[in-house]
């Protein structure tokens, strides 16, 4: 999956919208202000950086250990929270859109309540 098909499926999420808070080349992806979703390019690399629980991340981590790292701009106390993912390093595109779909909810469940109804489903509340 191309960072440009990512970068359309994370908008196409309800409430989401595109932001540029580090430079036109760094597509960051919020919802009501928070972001859930970072797509850039890393020494010529396309990468992706989502949102999560650290237990989730690790997970992931594990699974894809030459793919996925704890995020790379976070500061380290933050790292667990973040996943930054090599887009040619071999996760499957259902998986990336997963970790998309999960970073959105993660971060949706941040918000306050009445905010949620209006973001998810009722299954996913």
């Amino acid at each position: 999956m191309t960072r440009q098909q990512l970068l359309a499926y994370c908008i196409a999420q309800k409430g989401a919208y595109p932001d540029h808070p580090f430079g036109p080349d760094f597509d960051v992806v919020k919802v009501k202000g928070k972001i859930f979703a970072q797509l850039f390019d890393l020494n010529g690399t396309p990468m992706l950086t989502v949102n999560g629980d650290a237990v989730t991340n690790d997970f992931h981590r594990v699974r894809y250990p030459d793919a996925i790292r704890r995020g790379w701009h976070c500061p380290p106390v933050q790292q667990p929270y973040f996943n930054t993912i090599d887009l040619t390093g071999g996760v499957p595109d259902e998986e990336l859109l997963a970790m998309v779909d999960f970073s959105y909810r993660y971060i949706v469940g941040k918000l306050p309540k009445k905010v949620q109804k209006e973001l998810l489903t009722p299954e996913l509340l």
